[in-house]
């Protein structure tokens, strides 16, 4: 397994040593707040990207180290989305450099699942991920944001599935999501164009959930709402989770059943006492953590 990542924290968290290249990770009362920290290279998602993420992810959901997840970024983007000179390593541009990087058929499907695994992670994680969009959001940031629980955006925001600009259709996970948020007609016509979606027609279609007027305002909005969630019981928070996602993925009679079985075998009841006792007492709460998770996916292997 490789060697855990770095955390600053002023709570009950404990620390984990690791160098990162493109992220920065705090923890503070119960909400993990992870930024993306290469500002002049517009963050775009060089190989390390790829492989710090899901690691980070999983070490937060696995060790349970906070109860909610902030990803925000520096500069004045989001991201660029993906960096192909850097996957090329040097190599001449090209139609050589490009199919040097791909690969044959079964190499790029076995890179690409793992790509798609860096975003899934961020559904997959019990916890919620709240994302915090400034500037652009282009191509492999329209991944990662979809993935997420929630999405705020400042004023000045942009989306863009910039794949079909450059020759190519989407493949880290834009498609099978950004339809169950967007009106297929929207989509469409994203994909078709490659033109920008700006933060107000955004909201209007229900891609984010507010708009601010800044970066400031962005994150201090995101805090608040991560503070709001760090407040409840975990155990129920992941439920809800659990259960939109299965939800949007079935029926109607299936997802009544699922949701039977899984408070039979996963309700707290001390969680629902303690929550109406705060409440009478007006104090905080004090709730169980969600458990840890043994598990060996923390540990990937590099990119070849």
């Amino acid at each position: 397994m490789v060697a855990p990542l770095p955390v600053r924290t002023t709570d009950t968290s404990e620390s984990i040593d690791m160098t990162q290249t493109c992220f920065d990770l705090q923890i503070d009362d119960r909400i993990a707040h992870l930024r993306m920290t290469r500002p002049e290279k517009r963050n775009s998602m060089i190989p390390e990207f790829w492989e710090e993420l899901p690691r980070l992810i999983h070490d937060i959901d696995h060790n349970a180290r906070a109860r909610v997840i902030v990803i925000s970024s520096t500069g004045p983007h989001f991201t660029g989305g993906l960096d192909i000179g850097a996957f090329m390593g040097g190599t001449e541009p090209g139609p050589q450099g490009v199919k040097a990087v791909l690969g044959d058929g079964a190499a790029f499907m076995a890179k690409l699942e793992r790509m798609q695994e860096t975003f899934s992670c961020l559904e997959n994680a019990r916890l919620p991920v709240i994302v915090a969009v400034q500037g652009g959001c282009i191509g492999g940031g329209v991944d990662l944001t979809t993935a997420c629980d929630l999405r705020f955006a400042t004023a000045d925001a942009f989306f863009v599935i910039q794949e079909i600009n450059i020759g190519m259709t989407a493949d880290v996970g834009t498609f099978p999501r950004l339809c169950r948020l967007l009106p297929e007609g929207i989509v469409r016509e994203l994909a078709y164009t490659g033109r920008r979606m700006s933060a107000d027609e955004a909201l209007h279609h229900g891609l984010v959930n507010r708009v601010l007027p800044d970066h400031d305002a962005l994150l201090k909005s995101v805090n608040e709402v991560a503070a709001q969630i760090a407040t409840k019981a975990p155990l129920a928070v992941f439920g809800s989770k659990r259960m939109i996602n299965y939800t949007r993925d079935h029926t109607t009679a299936d997802s009544l059943d699922y949701i039977r079985v899984w408070n039979a075998s996963m309700l707290q009841p001390e969680d629902m006492i303690e929550a109406m006792a705060a409440n009478v007492e007006q104090r905080s709460a004090e709730f169980s953590e969600l458990p840890k998770i043994s598990d060996n996916t923390i540990g990937r292997k590099p990119f070849p």
